[in-house]
């Protein structure tokens, strides 16, 4: 019987401070050649562990081999050059220097597969994988190929699925893609970015996610969230189309966060990760404060349908916060599934 409301982590977890420096995206690696390949081996073990021990039910690698949830990824795509950068906005938030699509873009061989066949090979729990999702690749570069940015995320959908048909082969359960453009740019999203994702899942019969938050808990992220006034209400726009759309799971943000708990109600008959936990706040949360989260998302989301998840990434954070933080996940759940079958 599967197990009512199972846990699990959004993406990325804490690395070791032996592996990259801590507490930082696009952290460089402190390894390098055979070292650097079993320090990231031995990384993703400790982050499976560390899931296992606080109770986590569907567990992933923690990201542990890659730096970053979108660049790692490209940096294995021809077409791509990132020596040759240029400033652009990113999310329409803030300036980062990107690398620059200069051809057509193409994988020339798996980027993720070996990681996720090691990870199989360690646990027999349900394991899930995080992927980027087109838009948000997308606006993570400075295109001067395509000129279009609906074109190029059409290119990465295709890219994408040839990657998610080989994880799915080495056993992967559950294919997320990370959209949190899906967030800003609405009618992007209405035109093309759910059928991009539609193209990314297609022929998959794994379970799949999109996974749209308001980002890491970084700075830029946490004063953009400061001009969004009282109601969060960016999910009224995408949810409507989500509910309709052959995405299994859509996974979201709700502690802490000001999104009206109501907006559930429009992907009605979805399963919906549920974010609990607060990525942008070294504050632990109590187990009951996780259950009250569950609570309000179980007026609009059917039990059967309802995964207990951070809200985010936990990167940025202190090892032992992002531990304490998924124990007080579980527990939470804990609470939530006693009350409801008892």
């Amino acid at each position: 019987m599967k197990k009512l409301l199972p846990t699990s982590t959004a993406g990325s977890l804490p690395k070791p401070n032996w592996l990259a420096e801590p507490e930082k995206l696009w952290s460089p690696w402190k390894l390098e050649g055979d070292a650097l390949t079993s320090g990231k081996q031995d990384a993703l073990r400790i982050a499976l562990q560390e899931q296992q021990s606080c109770g986590i039910d569907i567990v992933s690698d923690g990201e542990q081999t890659r730096q970053h949830f979108v660049t790692t990824f490209i940096e294995h795509l021809q077409g791509v050059d990132f020596n040759l950068r240029e400033t652009v906005k990113i999310r329409d938030r803030y300036d980062a220097s990107v690398p620059t699509v200069t051809g057509p873009v193409s994988r020339p061989k798996s980027v993720f597969v070996e990681d996720a066949r090691f990870l199989r090979q360690q646990t027999d729990q349900p394991i899930k994988w995080a992927l980027p999702g087109p838009m948000t690749m997308v606006d993570t570069l400075y295109d001067a190929h395509y000129n279009s940015r609906e074109k190029l995320a059409w290119e990465f959908a295709k890219i994408l699925n040839q990657e998610a048909k080989e994880l799915q082969a080495v056993g992967v359960d559950i294919i997320q893609f990370d959209e949190p453009a899906f967030n800003v740019f609405f009618d992007e999203v209405s035109d093309w970015g759910i059928a991009c994702l539609e193209k990314a899942i297609e022929g998959l019969s794994c379970e799949t996610v999109v996974h749209i938050c308001y980002g890491y808990g970084i700075q830029a992220n946490t004063d953009w969230k400061k001009t969004l006034g009282s109601e969060w209400r960016q999910y009224e726009a995408i949810f409507p189309k989500l509910q309709q759309s052959n995405i299994d799971i859509i996974s979201l943000e709700c502690h802490n966060s000001r999104v009206p708990i109501e907006l559930l109600e429009l992907i009605r008959g979805k399963k919906v990760m549920v974010g609990a936990i607060d990525v942008a706040s070294e504050n632990i949360e109590t187990p009951e404060q996780v259950a009250d989260t569950l609570r309000s998302a179980l007026q609009y989301v059917d039990a059967d349908k309802l995964y207990p998840c951070t809200n985010c990434g936990m990167a940025p954070l202190p090892r032992e916060v992002a531990r304490a933080k998924l124990s007080a996940l579980h527990a939470g759940a804990d609470i939530i599934r006693k009350e409801l079958v008892g």
